[in-house]
């Protein structure tokens, strides 16, 4: 079920790992779910068997691309998530960078200012137990044609605990000097609960 699913992710077939899911389980006859969890190490398996030594290639440049970013937007607090933080990189994976401020357009001018073409913006807002919380969502193109996703949050969110929808542990992400001390002592690091 959970081979089904990260199948459906890897080639694109599906977007989100509930959608991934109920797909698998349909095709499959079955009406037990797996785990998000179960899919991720799945599919982390998987573009492993098909990606090999390139993919830790690209996870170190994706690294080194993201501490450029990191080092422009310093002053807001700035955290690499995501596939490039955890070290679950594949085919087609982006950047995420969560920053702090209460002024999304300048983190904007920012980034343009850093030579990035920013290509779109969004607010996003999002229904977690009952609570709306909101988002302002930069997406651009690195130096080395990686899509960049920088979501910044209001000042006041900095530091506040997430947890990983997809993992289920704490989403620490790496800041800036630890992003620096990564690449110097083991760019191809991995972050995973298991």
């Amino acid at each position: 079920m959970a081979r089904e699913a990260a199948t459906l992710l890897y080639f694109g077939l599906e977007k989100e790992y509930k959608q991934a899911k109920l797909k698998a389980a349909e095709n499959l006859g079955v009406h037990l779910l797996p785990s998000n969890l179960e899919v991720a190490l799945e599919l982390d398996r998987m573009a492993e068997e098909t990606e090999g030594p390139a993919r830790t290639e690209r996870l170190i440049q994706m690294r080194r691309e993201a501490l450029e970013i990191m080092r422009i937007v310093k002053a807001y607090c700035p955290v690499l998530i995501g596939s490039v933080w955890r070290g679950t990189v594949r085919r087609g994976s982006d950047i995420d960078i969560a920053v702090y401020h209460d002024a999304p357009e300048e983190i904007v001018t920012l980034l343009k200012a850093g030579g990035l073409e920013v290509s779109r913006t969004e607010r996003v807002t999002v229904t977690k137990q009952g609570k709306s919380e909101g988002s302002f969502h930069i997406h651009a193109e690195t130096s080395g044609k990686h899509g960049l996703e920088v979501v910044v949050r209001a000042a006041e969110e900095t530091g506040r605990k997430r947890k990983c929808e997809v993992f289920g542990d704490e989403l620490r992400g790496l800041r800036l000097q630890e992003l620096e001390k990564v690449l110097r002592e083991n760019p191809g690091q991995r972050f995973l609960p298991v």
